[in-house]
């Protein structure tokens, strides 16, 4: 990490969270902010994703630029794809501030946002208006009043299909009231298939991905690998945020909300090869929660991921991570002898079950 870079977080950690957030999306947009210059190449980091091409598996997670604001300066961070959103059909404030908390002694970060976002229209709109050299996705989300939950899903495909590469299925917030229902096993049977069709009338149908949830029975996850694969879908995320507050340190600890960070490498890290021997292998898994390092980014592809995406280390560490997991990944993939990273993928899944 640069000392310029440095000195950025240090400033942005003295403000409150939500406005740093905003401030670090503006700072990107003015070219303030350090980049790579490109996705980072590597032939032994080139990997697909629900039959997406990647240069290399280091994902943005969906979160961070709600309201694809940045795609340009963010696809010169090093990544190998992005997923922007969550967006919903209209825009919505999402829930009552203060709502973001930095947990530093964990190294974590708990929001409750509620799927704040300026709506489909404005999003799609820059979408349209900024392409970028990776691929992209959207994450797909549903307002907060909606009297059809299943068919916001819908229409915020429909309306952003024609400007991403992947859309993903947001069912795992903790924070809009009841969408995590949409995870049991009818809910989300009739949820899949409604976007399938919706997907089925667009001129160029896209991988479906799904997002699941951290806070997972053995069963419940049994029957999302089973839904998913009757669906077809390309890719599942695991996970999103916790509601576990187990071992933290943090004075911050005690609000409510979905934490991330580093708390939630080994219950995500869990999930995803629970996932991976529950979906046989069938499905292309990408790991998301706790990852820091180029060491927590292999134990994940080893777990069973052929892709990863980071969001709150950022935080603690800048965007000059994402090369140093990129890089830091090439080299342990050499260390272990292998030409091709899926030659690693899931060669530990059974020591996380």
């Amino acid at each position: 990490m640069s000392l310029r870079e440095k000195l950025g977080l240090k400033l942005l950690h003295q403000l409150d969270p939500e406005r740093a957030h905003g401030l670090s999306i503006q700072a990107l947009k003015l070219g303030l902010a350090p980049l790579h210059g490109g996705p980072v190449q590597r032939a032994r980091l080139e990997t697909s994703m629900g039959g997406i091409a990647l240069h290399n598996p280091v994902g943005l997670a969906a979160g961070y630029d709600k309201n694809a604001e940045a795609l340009a300066q963010m696809a010169k961070a090093g990544f190998g794809f992005l997923e922007v959103g969550a967006a919903t059909p209209r825009p919505q404030p999402g829930n009552p501030k203060p709502r973001l908390f930095r947990l530093t002694k964990d190294q974590a970060v708990i929001n409750r946002f509620g799927f704040n976002n300026q709506g489909i229209a404005e999003i799609a709109a820059r979408l349209a208006q900024n392409p970028t050299a990776i691929p992209r996705g959207l994450n797909l989300g549903a307002n907060k009043d909606s009297a059809d939950r299943a068919d916001d899903f819908g229409q915020v495909l429909t309306q952003a299909a024609a400007h991403i590469d992947f859309a993903t299925v947001n069912i795992s917030s903790p924070n809009t009231e009841k969408l995590r229902d949409l995870q049991g096993k009818a809910a989300l049977e009739d949820l899949l298939g409604r976007v399938n069709a919706a997907n089925a009338n667009l001129t160029n149908p896209l991988p479906i991905f799904l997002k699941i949830a951290p806070d997972l029975t053995d069963a419940e996850i049994q029957d999302i690998a089973d839904l998913a694969r009757a669906a077809g879908l390309a890719a599942i995320i695991c996970t999103n945020t916790t509601l576990d507050r187990d071992g933290l340190a943090s004075a911050q600890r005690k609000e409510t909300g979905g934490l991330s960070g580093r708390p939630l490498f080994e219950k995500s890290t869990r999930i995803l090869a629970k996932m991976r021997q529950a979906t046989q292998g069938e499905i292309d898994l990408v790991g998301v929660g706790g990852i820091g390092s180029a060491q927590d980014a292999y134990a994940k592809i080893t777990a069973g991921a052929c892709a990863v995406q980071i969001y709150s280390a950022m935080v603690y560490q800048g965007l000059s991570l994402v090369p140093r997991i990129a890089n830091g990944l090439d080299q342990l993939l050499a260390q272990d002898g292998h030409e091709r990273l899926d030659q690693a993928i899931g060669t530990t899944t059974q020591d996380w079950l």
